[in-house]
This record gives structure tokens, sequence and C-alpha cells, in this order.
């Protein structure tokens, strides 16, 4: 027979449990709501992402498929459309040769909804700088441009190159300077099909940056070539560049082409992202829809570019509340030139 004591006692054990059952099914739901508030709520905008569609009416040369690139950006121009995009944006080489190759592939990319932006490509110069975004409509070649709480800056990699500029010239002189010292290194992208930024264009960069800084915004750096990690497809003073993003303290992301296997990498809370090339493959694409959260950035990937979740360091002023991760992938030396 029980006891009144012991059963007072087993009464207590019963309404404690209950009410760590009810705290922690609180708490759990406290969590739950949390996380739905965190990871459900609709993105500030999205925007359309395409690389490497470098169309060509020439025959075929390994895996590049250059008749085919009009196709593919037909498929992708559906999907695209779809999408309530506030922008799309191509990171060069929307050519591979030929000036008339351009009358050919912009009435297809012009077929995507919204406002459309370009980025200048190593392969983009059958012509001069100044020639290249006079047909491509580009307010500069490099430029910036601001969404809801982002800004998008928008870089020329060939300001520097040996292709860009007429022989002779100011600019192909220091270029070739440029690209001398660099092959003097040993470096790896010392190529001819790479470029770099020059001395105005990264002061320019520079001031952008603290501007958008002091506005509190976000920034995405859009190139042609990549910057990191080190690979042979890199701009040639691409170390010079990733100070200045370093420095910037609110720069998230820079997204690239050129390297149409793809890459990717973090370093010091900016990720490092190379698309993947849509003209590669007689049949598959590459091309993304970019969904810009405050928190985040949902990259889904069509074709051969993966999905992607790219979280934004809430606090990137502060370096030391940051460990310097550093993951790359494909960051082989790629023997394709591209």
């Amino acid at each position: 027979m029980k006891t009144r004591k012991s059963s007072i006692a087993q009464k207590l054990m019963v309404m404690g449990a209950s009410v760590a059952l009810g705290a922690s099914l609180f708490t759990a739901s406290l969590a739950s709501a949390e996380k739905n508030e965190r990871y459900d709520k609709k993105p500030s905008f999205e925007f359309g992402l395409i690389a490497d569609i470098q169309y060509c009416d020439c025959d075929t040369q390994g895996v590049r498929f250059y008749r085919n690139s009009i196709e593919k950006l037909q498929a992708a121009t559906a999907e695209l459309n779809r999408h309530d995009l506030a922008f799309t944006i191509q990171t060069g080489d929307l050519i591979d040769r030929n000036v008339d190759s351009f009358n050919t592939i912009l009435p297809y990319f012009n077929q995507i909804q919204g406002k459309r932006y370009h980025t200048l490509g190593n392969h983009d110069f059958p012509v001069t700088t100044d020639e290249v975004a006079d047909i491509l409509d580009m307010p500069n070649q490099y430029y910036d441009f601001a969404k809801k709480g982002y800004r998008f800056v928008v870089l020329d990699t060939n300001d520097r190159s040996l292709y860009a500029h007429k022989q002779g010239s100011a600019q192909y002189q220091q270029s070739e300077q440029m690209y001398n010292q660099l092959m003097a290194t040993g470096a790896a992208n010392a190529q001819t099909w790479n470029g770099g930024v020059g001395p105005e264009q990264l002061d320019w960069l520079k001031k952008v940056l603290e501007e958008s800084k002091k506005k509190h915004e976000k920034v995405i750096v859009i190139g042609h070539h990549p910057v990191y990690p080190a690979n042979e497809h890199n701009a040639w003073n691409d170390t010079e560049i990733v100070k200045v993003l370093e420095r910037a303290g609110n720069v998230v992301a820079y997204f690239n082409g050129h390297n149409h296997e793809g890459n990717f990498a973090e370093k010091n809370g900016i990720t490092y992202l190379n698309f993947r090339g849509m003209l590669d493959t007689a049949d598959t694409s590459a091309f993304s829809v970019i969904e810009a959260y405050k928190d985040r950035l949902e990259i889904d990937g069509f074709g051969r570019e993966p999905d992607r979740t790219i979280w934004i360091h809430q606090d990137q002023e502060n370096k030391g509340k940051h460990r310097d991760s550093e993951h790359a992938y494909n960051d082989q030396v790629k023997k394709a030139r591209n």
C-alpha cells in the first residue's frame, strides 16, 4: 500500500516531468518558428546569371559546341522568363570571335525579360574596348548599380591586356609591362588570354566600396576573370584585387566566369564563385537564378551549375570574429584555353 508521502512524491515527479516536457516543446516550437522566420521568408529580389555563352558560327572544338549556344540560350531564356527577375547579367565572353557574332547572339540575349547587364570577357574583343562597350550598350567598361541593400560592382578585368587595345597605344604598353613583370615571376596566370585591372579602375573600385559601406550595402563584385584561389585563369593582378575587396569589409561575394570548369572558395568572409560556362558540352547548359536575402544568397543552378547557399557574415568589419576559412574544389591548373 502506497503511503501519502510516496504518492505526493510521485505526483511531484509527474508534474516536474510535464513541466520539463512543456518547456522542451515550447523551446522546440520557438526554435522552429525562428528557423522558419529565418529560412522561409521571401527573398528581397532574384536575378539571373550566365557565364561564357561564347557564340560563334564555328565548328566544334573539343567540348566547345559554339553553334549550340543559341539553342542553350533560348532554353535558358525560357526558364529565366518564368521568374520575376530584377535583372540578368552575363559574366563575359558573349562571343568567341568575329564582330558579326554580336549581331547574331545579342537578339537572343535581349529576349530575356527585365534589365540586362554585360561584363567584358577576353573573347569579346575583335574590336577595341570602347567599340565593344558601344555594341553592348554598356554605360562604361566598368560600372556599378544598387538593388535593395545590395551594391553590384562590375569590373573590367581586361583593362590591362594584350587583346583589348591597339598595339602601340599607351594602354597596350602599360599592359605589356604588367604582363612582362608577371612572366618574370613564373606565375601560372601569366597568360596572354588573361588580363588585369589598371590603377585608375582600382581607385574607382575603392571609392565605390567606401561609399557603399557608408550606405550599409552588401557588395557583390562581378568580373570575367577569377581572382581567388590561385589558378592559371586568374586576372594578372589577382592578389591586389583581393586585398582591395578584403579591406572594404562589406564585400560578400566575387562572381566570375572564364574558367569553364568552375571553381569555388571562401576566404576572410568573401565567397569566390567561378560559374561554369554555358558553351561546354553538346546539350547540357549552365546558368543560374540567384535569390538575394538579407543573410544569404541562394543559387539555383541549372544544367552543369550546382545549387549553393552563400551565407553572409553579419559583421564583416570585425575580421577577428571570423575564421580565415578556405575551401576550394576544381582548383587544379586547367590546360584548356579560356
